[in-house]
C-alpha cells in the first residue's frame, strides 16, 4: 500500500490533556457541524468500539435547541470500514475468531518451511497460541508482509510467512479476517474500485473524527480517502494515546500537523466560554493531569489564585489480592448505602481483560451485582462443557466404541457431565439426536434437552445472556466445519476445532458490554474506561508488577530479543528524542536510562491517567502485598502511586481495609472464617521477621471464639471439618491422623 503519509484537509482540535470535560468538548464540536450541515449529514467516527454507546448518549442528550438529533450517526472506524468493504462485496464472509484459530493452525501444520527451534520450544507453553495470534493480528492490521521486510529475525520471518500463506488461503475461499478489514477498505477507497467511494460518501457532508490521538497510519489513510469531499474536524487529546503509541511514536500534535491538518488547541481558559465550569471537576483531576503530563498542581495561593490546587484520591491497600476484592466489595456496599448511588454508576477496572471473569465472580460471591457481559471463558462455561461432552460422545459413537450397551456401563468425564446436567439423560438420547449434519445434531440436543429453558430458569440474567452467546458460538463453529473444505465436516473435525477454541479462547477478541439493561457494577479492563464515566471508579492491582509491569509487548519473545527486532509490529527501539516528543513527563534525555523500558512504562502511566479520568466523584487506587496464597512472593505498590504520594499538592487518603472489609452474607462469613488460621500465622510471622513481638494472647482469644462457634452444634459438619483442616494446614500438619 506504500508508505506515503496520509494527507488530511480540515481542522484538528486538541484538548491540552486528558480532561474530565471531554464529553462537553465532543458535543460542542458536533453541534457546530450539525448547525452547518444538518443532523443527518454529519458522521461521527470513533477509533475504538469501547465507549461507543456512551458517546452516542452524550450527543443525543445535547440541547435540542442546538439542532442535535436524538439518534446521531456514531460508528467506530472498524465498523464503518467493514460497511465500506461490504458496499463493494455484499456477500462478504468475515472470519470469526474461532475459525481463524483453526485455519492458522492448519496452515502452520502444513508449512513447508522449517520451524525455528525457538518456536518449537515456545509452542509447549500454554500462552503460545494467544501470543502468536496477537502478533499476527497486529501484523495484519499494519499490512506487514514478509516480502516487504529487510532481514527480519528468523522467528518473525517464519510467522510472517505463515500469515501471508494464511491470507492467501482466505482469499482463495472468499474470506476476510477482521484485522484485514481496514487495510482492504483503504485500498477500495483510494482506488475507488467500482465507484465504491462515491457510494459510501454520498450519505454525509461532514465527519467528526473523535479519539484522533489513537488513529494509526492506516486509520488516517482511511480517513483521508473518506473525506476528500467532506468537511473534516478531528478531536483529540494531547498526552492520551496508549494504543497508537504501541506501534507508532510521536505526539498527536505532530502527527496532525504532518498530515496537513490545521491544529487548534483548546486552552483551559476557554473552558467557561464553552459551557464548562472548572469548579465541577472531580477532586482527583490534578492526579489525572499529573499522571498524563507530569505536571504537579500549583500549591501556593496568590491574589490571582486565592485557593491552592490539590488532588485527592482514596487508597485501599490490603495484604492479599483476595482481600483487595473483599475490601472493594465492602466499599461499594458502603457507597450504595451512604450515598444511594446505583451499582451501575460504579466501575471496577483491572489491568488486563483476562482478569475480568475472576474479579467479577469474586464480587458476585461477595453480594455485589455485576453487569459486564462478553468476557466469559469458554473453558469455564457449563453450557460449552455440556455441548463438548455431547460432541465427544458422538465422536465415540462414530468410531464404533460408543454403542448403547457400551455406554450403559461406561463411566468417563463426558458421560458424567451429561448425567449431571441432564437428569433424564440416557444413551438412547444420543442416538435420537444423531444426524448426518453435526449442526442439526447439536440443534436437536439443544431442543430435546430444553437447554435454553434450563439456562433461563437456573441462571441469573447476566450469566444466562453469556451462556446463550456461548450456544450461538458453538453452533457457528459447527456451521463453519460443515461449510469449509479445510476441516473434516464430521464429529472428529468438530471436536478438534471446538477443543482448540476452548483451549485458546481469548477475552480480548470479544465485545464487552458494560451497561446492559439490568444494571450492576461494571468490571472491565482499564483501557475500556477511556470514553466512559462513573460516579466511582476502583482501579485494581496497582502494583509495580502491573503498572508498569515487565512484559510490555508480548511474552512470546524475551525483551532482549524484542529490542533487536526492528520488524516486530510495535515500537521496540525508540530513541530518547522520540520518547521526549511522545511523553510529556520525559523532558530531558538524561532521564532515560533504558529507552525501551522507559517508553512502554510511560504508556502504562498514561493508562492509569485515562482510567482515573473516568471517575466523576471519587477515585479509588487499590493494591495488595501478596498473591491470594498468603505467604507467596510480595509485591510493591506501583511506582506511580509512590510518585503521587510524594508530589506536593497530591494526596492519597487511606481507606481502612479492616473497616472496609466488613463481612457481609453467608459466603463472606464462611470465607473469612476459613481464612483466620492462616491470617493469624502470617501476622505472627510478620512480627517475628521484623524483630517485633507478636501478641499471642490476641491469637488465643480469637481461636477460642472459633472453638466456641464450632462446639455450639449449629455449624454444618463439613464446614467444621474444613475449619479444623485449616488449623492443621497452618500448623504444617498436611495429613490428618484420624
Amino acid at each position: 500500500m506504500g508508505t506515503t503519509p496520509p494527507s488530511l484537509e480540515g481542522t484538528c482540535k486538541l484538548l491540552p490533556e486528558p480532561r474530565h470535560e471531554l464529553s462537553a468538548a465532543v458535543a460542542e464540536a458536533y453541534e457546530r457541524l450539525v448547525s452547518a450541515h444538518g443532523s443527518r449529514n454529519v458522521l461521527v467516527l470513533k477509533r475504538h468500539p469501547a465507549g461507543l454507546d456512551a458517546l452516542a448518549e452524550t450527543l443525543a442528550d445535547a440541547e435540542p435547541s442546538a439542532g442535535v438529533p436524538r439518534s446521531p450517526r456514531v460508528e467506530s472506524l472498524p465498523e464503518h470500514a467493514s460497511k465500506t468493504v461490504e458496499a463493494y462485496d455484499p456477500p462478504l464472509d468475515r472470519l470469526e475468531y474461532e475459525e481463524r484459530i483453526e485455519l492458522i493452525s492448519l496452515v502452520i501444520d502444513g508449512a513447508s518451511r522449517d520451524v525455528p527451534d525457538y518456536l518449537e520450544r515456545a509452542a509447549r507453553h500454554e500462552s503460545f497460541a494467544r501470543d502468536v495470534g496477537q502478533l499476527l493480528l497486529a501484523a495484519t492490521r499494519q499490512r506487514l508482509r514478509l516480502d516487504d521486510l529487510e532481514d527480519p529475525h528468523e522467528c518473525l520471518a517464519f510467522l510472517y510467512a505463515m500469515n501471508d500463506r494464511f491470507h492467501e488461503v482466505l482469499e482463495e475461499r472468499g474470506f476476510v479476517e477482521r484485522a484485514d478489514v481496514i487495510p482492504r477498505a483503504v485500498s477500495l477507497l483510494e482506488d475507488d474500485v467500482d465507484g465504491v467511494r462515491t457510494r459510501v460518501t454520498d450519505s454525509f457532508d461532514a465527519v467528526l473524527a473523535v479519539e484522533f490521538e489513537e488513529y494509526r497510519r492506516l486509520d488516517r489513510r482511511y480517513l483521508a480517502a473518506l473525506t476528500r469531499d467532506a468537511d473534516l474536524v478531528c478531536l483529540g487529546e494531547r498526552h492520551a494515546s496508549v494504543d497508537r503509541t504501541r506501534v507508532e511514536s510521536g505526539s498527536v500534535e505532530a502527527i496532525a500537523a504532518a498530515a496537513g491538518l490545521e491544529v487548534e488547541r483548546v486552552e483551559p481558559d476557554a473552558d467557561r466560554s464553552n459551557g464548562i465550569d472548572a469548579s465541577t471537576r472531580p477532586p482527583h483531576s490534578a492526579i489525572t493531569r499529573f499522571l498524563a503530563t507530569g505536571e504537579a498542581p500549583s500549591t501556593g495561593a496568590t491574589d490571582a489564585q486565592p485557593d491552592s490546587e490539590t488532588g485527592r484520591a482514596r487508597r485501599i491497600h490490603t495484604r492479599t489480592a483476595r482481600e483487595q476484592v473483599r475490601a472493594v466489595a465492602a466499599e461499594i456496599r458502603s457507597l450504595a448505602d451512604r450515598r444511594a448511588w446505583p451499582y451501575d454508576e460504579i466501575a471496577v477496572a483491572v489491568p488486563r481483560i483476562e482478569r475480568v471473569p475472576e474479579i467479577r465472580r469474586r464480587l458476585r460471591e461477595a453480594g455485589i451485582p455485576t453487569a459486564t457481559i462478553g468476557t466469559s471463558s469458554l473453558a469455564e462455561d457449563p453450557v460449552v462443557n455440556e455441548l463438548y461432552a455431547f460432541v465427544a460422545l458422538q465422536c465415540r459413537r462414530a468410531r464404533g466404541d460408543g454403542t448403547r450397551e457400551a455406554l450403559e456401563d461406561a463411566s468417563d468425564d463426558s458421560l458424567e457431565r451429561l448425567r449431571a446436567r441432564v437428569p433424564e439423560f440416557t444413551p438412547s438420547l444420543l442416538e435420537a439426536c444423531a444426524d448426518a449434519s453435526v449442526e442439526r445434531s447439536l440443534e436437536r440436543w439443544i431442543r430435546r434437552t430444553d437447554l435454553k429453558g434450563r439456562i433461563a430458569r437456573e441462571e441469573t440474567w447476566v450469566d444466562a445472556r453469556e451462556q446463550f452467546e456461548s450456544v450461538r458460538r458453538v453452533l457457528e463453529i459447527a456451521r463453519f466445519v460443515e461449510g469449509t473444505d479445510l476441516v473434516a465436516p464430521d464429529w472428529r473435525g468438530l471436536r478438534r476445532m471446538l477443543r482448540r477454541t476452548i483451549q485458546y479462547d481469548a477475552p480480548y477478541v470479544h465485545a464487552v458490554e458494560t451497561r446492559p439493561p439490568t444494571g450492576g457494577v461494571a468490571v472491565c479492563a482499564a483501557d475500556d474506561l477511556k470514553y466512559d464515566s462513573r460516579r466511582a471508579v476502583f482501579l485494581l492491582d496497582l502494583i509495580d508488577e502491573q503498572y508498569p509491569g515487565e512484559q510490555f509487548l508480548t511474552q512470546l519473545f524475551p525483551q532482549a530479543w524484542l529490542r533487536e527486532m526492528q520488524t516486530y509490529p510495535a515500537v521496540t527501539d525508540p530513541s530518547t528524542a522520540e520518547i521526549a516528543s511522545t511523553f510529556a513527563p520525559i523532558a530531558d534525555a538524561a532521564d532515560v536510562a533504558d529507552p525501551f523500558e522507559t517508553y512502554h512504562a510511560q504508556r502504562a502511566r498514561r493508562r492509569l491517567a485515562l482510567a482515573s479520568r473516568a471517575a466523576e466523584d471519587v477515585l479509588y487506587c487499590c493494591s495488595y502485598e501478596r498473591g491470594s496464597g498468603g505467604l507467596r512472593r510480595t509485591y510493591d505498590e506501583s511506582r506511580y502511586l509512590q510518585l503521587i504520594e510524594s508530589a506536593p499538592g497530591l494526596a492519597l487518603e487511606d481507606v481502612d481495609a479492616g473497616t472496609a472489609a466488613t463481612i457481609s452474607g453467608e459466603t463472606g462469613a464462611i470465607e473469612a472464617l476459613l481464612d483466620e488460621p492462616r491470617s493469624e500465622l502470617e501476622r505472627v510471622l510478620r512480627e517475628a521477621s521484623t524483630g517485633g513481638t507478636a501478641d499471642l494472647a490476641q491469637t488465643e482469644e480469637l481461636f477460642q471464639e472459633i472453638a466456641v462457634v464450632l462446639e455450639a452444634g449449629d455449624v454444618d459438619p463439613e464446614l467444621a471439618e474444613a475449619i479444623r483442616s485449616q488449623f492443621e494446614f497452618a500448623a504444617g500438619e498436611v495429613l490428618r491422623d484420624d
